[in-house]
């Protein structure tokens, strides 16, 4: 097996194990990242995909890579260091798009749009959280993500040189920090549906201790309804201008919370 390896790598010089090694790195981190590593896009048009930006990022990395020796440990050593660097910088910027998705399922449930059109994906999904995934998605592909990709690819292996593995302690605090992250941004970008709904369901029970007699869940459902779908019309602009703006900044330092 190592005859093998250096025989290939004797045909194309360092640049054919440069290139494996920076492709484990982007294969890996295209399972998770936006627009490229969507469940609906074929899985040859993904491996085509990781190929043409394995292309573009090895001239640029290539001279201050410090890889093993080429051999089967050598072999094994990258692809789990690259692999598992890989995942993790898809999961950092994946994050946000989860956050656009959980928002907009929050916001559903809190305007009684949670059963309206669920089943628009693969994994059923109300269409508010449906509708702001594919409108962030869109956005950032209109502006530019795949230069954004190829640097933020670039810019890892500065905080993750090739063939180190990042220590347990540091994945797993950086892990928290995403997912409180996730969770924070999602409750601001769904804050003023809930608020609404907070008011709304108030107004509702004064009313209902006011008339008992009338259906006030027949009056409401259609007003919180209509205010659910107008909130979303005046909000989802600024909601996903803002995303696109901290998206750019996660791609800009994938790691940061990462020493």
């Amino acid at each position: 097996m190592n005859d093998i390896l250096q025989a290939m790598a004797g045909l194309g010089g360092p640049w054919l194990w440069s290139g494996w090694a920076v492709f484990l790195r982007v294969g890996s981190a295209m399972m998770f990242l936006p627009a490229f590593g969507e469940q609906t896009v074929p899985v040859r048009l993904r491996l085509a995909t990781a190929g043409a930006f394995t292309v573009i990022i090895v001239p640029i990395v290539s001279p201050d890579l410090s890889l093993p020796a080429v051999g089967l440990p050598g072999l094994l050593h990258l692809t789990l260091t690259e692999t598992l660097s890989g995942l993790t910088l898809g999961f950092s910027i994946r994050a946000l798009v989860w956050a656009l998705h959980v928002a907009g399922t929050m916001a559903a449930q809190a305007t009684s749009l949670s059963q309206l059109l669920g089943g628009g994906g693969i994994d059923p999904q109300p269409a508010m959280a449906r509708l702001l995934t594919l409108g962030g998605l869109a956005l950032a592909a209109t502006a530019g993500l795949h230069l954004r990709i190829t640097e933020a690819l670039v810019r890892s292996y500065d905080t993750l040189p090739a063939g180190t593995v990042p220590l347990a302690a540091d994945l797993s605090r950086f892990a928290v920090a995403r997912v409180a992250e996730l969770f924070g941004t999602a409750f601001s970008f769904a804050a003023p549906f809930l608020i609404a709904s907070l008011i709304y369901n108030l107004a509702l029970g004064v009313i209902n201790r006011a008339m008992p007699q009338l259906m006030v869940a027949f009056v409401g459902a259609p007003a919180i309804t209509a205010g659910g779908l107008g909130l979303l019309l005046l909000t989802a602009p600024r909601l996903l201008d803002v995303w696109l703006r901290l998206l750019n900044l996660r791609l800009a330092a994938p790691f940061e919370v990462l020493p």
